[in-house]
């Protein structure tokens, strides 16, 4: 079995090969590799499971109880300072590895039907497996370095995947936006990283914990001085996970292909956020203020996230905001210390939200047929419905994901959320309450999301809503030049910025035409990942239930042992657990019925609710004015400010340097008529400013 340690390292290099022979191929014999489709898509997707397949063995080894293993190599050393690369296997690791490869893998595979007449077809597999092996990178890496390192190739990859179509203008915006809002994070936890070497002396994750907490104890370094450390560290998940207030970059992510929505939503860039979170663990759990941030932090995030995907009508933008409400609690969870409950919530995410996501693309894929490729129309649930009669498959693995989500048993999420609302109310009942309420929405607007799509009558061919749609689009282009409100209708009307969501796929067809009058279920090959994805959906939550949590004796904090986590598991109390769970799934069914008393049986009208309840409706629907506000704050007072600075730029500095130039060149022009050659002359001056002197002088 050690032998298998010894090669772990190939787990990112097989993606990363596969993206280099494939990238070579692109760069050198174009044409030949485009002509080449499937066979790039079998290299890639091969590679990845290669790396899937060794990632398992490796889970094996850890379950059955191999000790964590760590290989590295000095990679630079001045004086007393080194630094050492290399990778490490631990039950974190493990974890990690096998979420990333088998969400990947089954994403790779679904991107054959979904991108299968794309012409950048091969050129998105090549971003894929760089995406999935800079992913792996971080997840071995064994310090705080390495992980920065491979955190800056996550945030480049989702910049080419996000902006995939970088012909148009809204991808391009949206993969600058995701860009410039990680840098803001990532430069916060660049300083952490500097901070934390200069008072640690270390990189290493449990080193750095163990010394900041001596040092605060002994005086040392101020107890202010170690919770700035950590919340700049913090600063970087919060940017990558799309925390409150750095979450405006991940809706907007929607513009990239739907593949690389699912594998970012669910098992890559996000996760890198709380995977940073655990690994730092041995840090924040010293600082009791960095821990009640984050913890405050994730339980808002997952409120605001949840409140606004209330009124999403774009399929896609609502999977969005429904990821960073899971997020959130992910984030809560770790700050009120329970560790894996957080990891838990993580693993169960990756697999329904991926599928999720996936199903969003297949319906997509399927209405595109229908209503064109006009991006107003496509993704819009108002003109779905009726779905579940056209695909049936796509059908009942949406409805497992939004069982998943809402936490009803026995489903995956109903574990990993029950016991972080469990760990909630033990550690402080405000967030608690707030998590519960969050779970309540959950379940309204997933069910609302599947009601409008896969439910009722099909409105595809409505003329009527089409209509509307597009003159409502166009209402909003017209803002968009003019700068005047545009008016909106009914609930959840487009706002600024939905028009740029763009067409899912670049075929033959119009951009605004049609082909069929129903739609069609997907190809087996988007089908079948969505099938593969549906059981561990369905069944993971299993092995982190309160009767056996064999999760938990798996992944436990750095801080305890595994017999301190049995005597826990031993003290469990059926009775609270039935009140607590009653609770959550309670509230998910009062909302379930409600959605569908709203949009499947009709028996209560939405637009009459929202005329009602105006301030908070409009709240939601403009995104709690985040994009406005950081637009009106950041985005113009920058320009003012850098017009300003040219100003002072152009009139002193350069005004400055333009009079030295005049003045030397006047003066110039002057001496050299000075410059004679005659010695009497020379004389005469001399005796002149002599004289000059005397005068002066003499006067005074």
């Amino acid at each position: 079995m050690e032998v298998i340690y010894q090669y772990a390292w190939l787990i990112p290099v097989f993606p990363l090969f596969g993206a280099m022979l494939v990238g070579l191929g692109l760069i050198s014999l174009n044409q030949v590799t485009n002509r080449l489709r499937q066979l790039n898509a079998v290299v890639i997707i091969s590679m990845m499971a290669a790396a899937m397949v060794l990632s398992f063995a490796l889970l094996w080894s850890q379950i059955q109880g191999h000790a964590p293993y760590i290989r590295t190599l000095e990679w630079a050393a001045a004086g007393n300072f080194h630094l050492s690369m290399g990778y490490t296997i631990d039950h974190l690791t493990a974890l990690m590895l096998v979420i990333v490869t088998t969400v990947a893998c089954l994403v790779m595979v679904y991107t054959d039907g979904y991108m299968a007449h794309d012409p950048g077809y091969v050129r998105f597999y090549a971003y894929l497996s760089l995406f999935g092996s800079s992913m792996l990178g971080l997840v071995v890496s064994p310090n705080l370095v390495q992980v920065y390192i491979f955190w800056e190739l996550v945030g480049m990859c989702s910049y080419l995947l996000v902006g995939f179509w970088f012909d148009r203008k809204s991808a391009a915006d949206a993969a600058q936006k995701a860009f410039v809002t990680n840098r803001v994070g990532d430069f916060g936890l660049l300083l952490g990283i500097l901070g934390l070497f200069w008072a640690t002396g270390s990189f290493d994750f449990n080193i750095m914990g163990d010394r900041l907490a001596q040092l605060v104890q002994s005086g040392s370094i101020s107890n202010f001085l170690a919770v700035l450390l950590a919340i700049l560290v913090f600063l970087g998940p919060v940017a990558k996970s799309a925390q409150f207030p750095l979450h405006v970059w991940l809706p907007d992510a929607m513009e990239g292909p739907t593949p690389i929505s699912a594998l970012i939503h669910a098992a890559t860039m996000v996760a890198a956020g709380v995977f940073l979170i655990a690994r730092m663990y041995p840090v924040f759990e010293h600082v009791p203020v960095a821990m009640n941030v984050i913890a405050f932090t994730g339980a808002f995030t997952a409120f605001l996230g949840a409140t606004i995907a209330i009124t999403q009508n774009d399929i896609k933008k609502g999977l969005a905001y429904s990821t960073i409400s899971q997020l959130g609690y992910m984030v809560m969870a770790m700050g009120i210390g329970s560790y894996s409950a957080g990891l838990f919530h993580l693993m169960t995410h990756a697999y329904f939200k991926a599928m999720l996501f996936l199903g969003s693309g297949s319906v997509i894929h399927g209405m595109e047929g229908v209503v064109g490729h006009d991006p107003a129309l496509a993704q819009d649930m108002r003109l779905m419905g009726g779905l579940r009669k056209y695909m049936p498959v796509t059908s009942i693995t949406f409805l497992i994901g939004c069982l998943a989500i809402s936490g009803i048993p026995p489903f995956a999420g109903f574990w990993s959320k029950d016991e972080i609302l469990g760990k909630a109310f033990e550690a402080n009942p405000f967030l608690w309450m707030i998590g519960w309420l969050t779970a309540g929405i959950t379940a309204f607007y997933m069910f609302r999301m599947y009601f409008m799509t896969f439910e009722g009558k099909f409105r595809g061919t409505d003329e009527k809503i089409k209509q509307k749609l597009k003159s409502a689009a166009a209402t909003i282009v017209l803002e968009l030049e003019s700068a005047e409100p545009a008016p909106n209708f009914g609930p959840g009307a487009m706002k600024k910025g939905e028009l740029a969501a763009t067409s899912e796929h670049h075929d033959s067809h119009d951009s605004h035409g049609h082909h069929s009058d129903s739609p069609h279920e997907s190809p087996w090959t988007m089908t079948l990942p969505l099938a593969l994805l549906a059981v561990p959906s369905i069944l993971i939550g299993l092995v982190g239930t309160p009767y056996a949590n064999y999760f938990e004796e798996f992944i436990f904090p750095p801080s305890e042992t595994l017999s301190e986590v049995i005597e826990k598991a031993a003290e469990f109390n059926p009775t609270e657990f039935y009140i607590m769970a009653g609770a959550s799934v309670g509230i998910s069914l009062i909302a379930i019925t409600l959605a569908s008393l709203m949009y499947l049986r009709r028996k209560i009208d939405p637009s009459a609710i929202a005329t009602q309840i105006k301030p908070l409706y409009e709240l939601s629907l403009n995104k709690w004015y985040f994009d406005d506000i950081y637009h009106r704050v950041f985005v113009l007072g920058l320009r003012r400010l850098a017009r300003q600075v040219m100003e002072v730029d152009f009139r002193v500095v350069d005004g400055a340097v333009n009079l030295t130039g005049f003045f030397t060149l006047v003066s110039g022009e002057g001496l050299k008529y000075l410059e004679n050659g005659r010695a009497q002359f020379y004389a005469l001056i001399v005796f002149g400013a002599v004289l000059g002197l005397v005068i002066v002088f003499g006067v005074t």
